[in-house]
């Protein structure tokens, strides 16, 4: 049987790996660009062609987060079966992420909180953090919740303090807590007839 040879990865492809290791430890400021070039094992002139600047690697980073947010939460889902517990679902797809040792917080807040206004990285971070409202939304729409940007509003809420908590106090319950909470304003909240 021949030996299959597995691709070697592109230098974009470890460029942002390297980005997503070090600046979600350390945060964006602190990483040099060099430091990302001698742990990606890529020229410099590599990093200024694919990306063309450290902004645009930032949020080509962070899109790539967005992603995989997005795509273990939506998979986390399917194990849900109605609209109330697909909607209380997403803490604890969030919680899975508390648990995991390497947890640093939401890499959208911290990039954030280091960028300057209107650049590339804030509009990386509003467009998570709109598609975390809107997936609220959404299942509260489909749980026949009758205000449902409403709702949305006060779990996003919850998801936000969640991350922050587990991360400042070290505390991977946080999502428990937060779901608990959820679970009582969906359950308080009016519903269609």
């Amino acid at each position: 049987m021949p030996k299959r040879e597995v691709a070697e990865p592109s230098a974009r492809e470890r460029l942002l790996a390297a980005a997503d290791e070090l600046f979600y430890r350390e945060g964006v400021q602190t990483v040099g660009i060099d430091r990302i070039i001698a742990h990606a094992g890529v020229a410099k002139a590599s990093l200024y062609t694919i990306f063309g600047s450290k902004e645009e690697l930032v949020r080509a980073y962070l899109e790539s987060r967005h992603a995989g947010t997005s795509e273990r939460i939506s998979r986390a889902l399917t194990r849900f079966r109605t609209p109330r517990d697909r909607l209380l679902g997403v803490f604890d797809a969030q919680g899975e992420q508390f648990t995991n040792p390497a947890f640093n917080g939401c890499a959208f807040v911290m990039a954030s909180a280091e960028a300057r206004p209107g650049g590339a990285v804030e509009h990386a971070a509003e467009a998570y953090r709109d598609w975390v409202r809107t997936l609220f939304t959404t299942l509260a729409q489909e749980a026949g919740v009758a205000d449902p940007d409403a709702l949305a509003r006060q779990l996003h809420l919850l998801y936000d303090g969640a991350g922050l908590s587990a991360r400042m106090d070290h505390d991977p319950s946080a999502a428990t807590t937060a779901r608990a909470a959820a679970a009582a304003l969906f359950d308080a909240a009016p519903k269609l007839s």
